[in-house]
């Protein structure tokens, strides 16, 4: 199937790899010489790249670096339906669908309309304090409960439309997107997912006497994880800067209305060979 071309980009980095910078100017004229009515470059969290998107001026948005730029990128973008290509200048690039080698080739397809796009289902979460709404944030990968800096556990009441699931004593409790099951959720023992599906995942992190088994859930389930401890505890909704949590806090989750389109050229079967391939090697290795 022939894809419309897309002929306006914009290509995102993160401010703390300035050292991408000459590998950006290289994609500018890159797509221009390919015919690109507009490419032009930002840092993620630029005002100019957030109008670009919210008037809806771009086709595509290029993240280039590693997942976490991806996360942004997406982040950016899902609400307006623009999608989003992963070009992989990271140590790892889990979610990036090509990398720098690959770029003239994949980028004449991406011109020629030869691509396909992928959904990805987000999370959309609330924290709540006495029935008063504090933040809310649609996550790609995961949302997470957990201990502060002491080294204590907290305890967790997780509700599933308003019944009582579970309760934990652990570190944490992670709700997990089929993305995000690649991620912390792996970490800490979860249950891999294919990541068209649309569930939640509940995945407790270091549980003492507690449910120690992953929990699958469906698209339209309502989670709410409350909070009781005496001590310092935080959210964190992709790896964003944690928010404290106090003695009786609550953070509903649920399917968010939003989805990520991820262009890819790939077969479907790429998420399985990558796995294989990723599974194989240290992301830190060659930062020692």
């Amino acid at each position: 199937m022939v894809m419309t071309p897309p002929r306006r980009f914009a290509i995102a980095t993160h401010p703390s790899q300035p050292q991408v910078a000459e590998g950006v100017r290289e994609l500018v004229e890159r797509l221009k010489a390919m015919g690109a009515d507009q490419a032009s470059a930002y840092t993620i969290y630029e005002p100019e790249l957030k109008q670009l998107v919210q008037q809806k001026e771009i086709d595509v948005l290029i993240a280039l670096g590693g997942d976490g730029t991806m996360l942004r990128a997406g982040h950016l973008v899902a609400p307006m339906g623009i999608p989003v290509l992963g070009i992989n200048r990271g140590r790892f690039g889990f979610l990036m669908e090509i990398d720098e080698l690959e770029c003239e080739d994949r980028l004449n397809q991406l011109l020629g309309g030869e691509y396909r796009l992928e959904k990805r289902m987000m999370l959309h979460s609330f924290h709540r304090r006495q029935d008063q709404k504090l933040g809310e944030w649609h996550v790609l990968n995961e949302v997470v409960v957990c201990r502060g800096q002491y080294v204590r556990p907290i305890q967790v009441k997780a509700r599933l439309d308003g019944y009582l699931l579970a309760s934990y004593v652990a570190d944490g409790v992670i709700a997990s997107t089929a993305t995000g099951s690649t991620a912390y959720a792996l970490a800490v023992g979860g249950p891999i997912l294919p990541p068209e599906l649309r569930n939640i995942l509940i995945v407790a992190v270091a549980p003492h006497l507690s449910v120690d088994r992953s929990i699958i859930l469906s698209e339209g389930s309502h989670i709410t994880l409350e909070v009781n401890t005496n001590h310092e505890a935080v959210l964190s909704a992709d790896g964003q800067p944690p928010v404290i949590l106090k003695d009786g806090d609550e953070v509903d989750v649920c399917a968010s209305e939003h989805t990520i389109n991820f262009v890819r050229f790939q077969d479907q079967g790429y998420f399985y060979r990558n796995l294989h391939k990723y599974m194989e090697q240290n992301p830190i290795a060659g930062a020692l």
